[in-house]
């Protein structure tokens, strides 16, 4: 799938968040991660200082750090007026306001953008999407996908989802999907379930897992998936 990255709304989200939307474990950010439709997420900058082995994918990685700069300047303010448009949908604790969640997620995006250069040139930046990620078989221990599968619901049919979620478990040991709610929605995608009775019936397993991070309301659930054994 070719970037335009005239249709993409940047929004990167940072290790924090991803520890507790995928109730991570320092086992787990010991192992081979994959972090896929990354974004201008800080996770792979924020790793990589801390030793950890991650490759972030997403196909806005064709384009420069500059690009993906302007891109964000261009959308800023309307994301943000989309929030406040939408505040019912959320929770406002720990977040206070939509300008509160800008400031955070423009911090985690000037990490990555810091970082981008220099981490494409060393391969933790990697160009590829879903559904046919451009990694070996089992490349990784856990592959991780944040605000874009389910996410989009109204833009990805469920056999894009399933397709999706068996290439992630193909190329990792097992998958982890957050939310899995349709943007601004507050109950689980239309996908949730007949993905689930699919891929059990292949032999996969998945489950269900409260989180301890919600912000959207509702969203406070990741899908594990791992494949069958062989």
């Amino acid at each position: 799938m070719p970037a335009n990255l005239e249709k993409v709304l940047p929004w990167g989200r940072s290790l924090a968040e991803y520890i507790r939307m995928f109730d991570l474990t320092t086992t787990d950010l010991e192992s081979r991660i994959l972090d896929c439709a990354g974004g201008p997420a800080s996770v792979n900058a924020e790793m990589h200082r801390l030793g950890h082995k991650i490759i972030s994918c997403d196909p806005i990685y064709e384009f420069s750090a500059a690009d993906i700069s302007r891109r964000i300047d261009e959308t800023y303010p309307a994301i943000l007026k989309s929030a406040e448009e939408s505040r019912e949908t959320f929770i406002w604790t720990e977040m206070k306001s939509p300008e509160h969640v800008g400031k955070i997620r423009m911090a985690a995006m000037k990490q990555f953008l810091d970082d981008f250069p220099t981490g494409l040139a060393q391969g933790r930046y990697v160009v590829g999407a879903l559904p046919a990620l451009p990694f070996r078989d089992r490349a990784f221990d856990l592959a991780l996908c944040s605000h874009f599968l389910f996410t989009y619901s109204h833009l990805f049919d469920l056999r894009f989802h399933l397709n999706s979620v068996r290439e992630l478990c193909r190329v990792a040991r097992e998958a982890r999907i957050f939310p899995l709610l349709p943007n601004f929605g507050e109950a689980h995608s239309p996908h949730v379930r007949p993905l689930m009775n699919e891929l059990s019936a292949e032999g996969f397993q998945c489950e269900v897992r409260r989180v301890s991070y919600e912000f959207q309301k509702g969203g406070n659930e990741m899908l594990r998936v791992s494949r069958p054994l062989v």
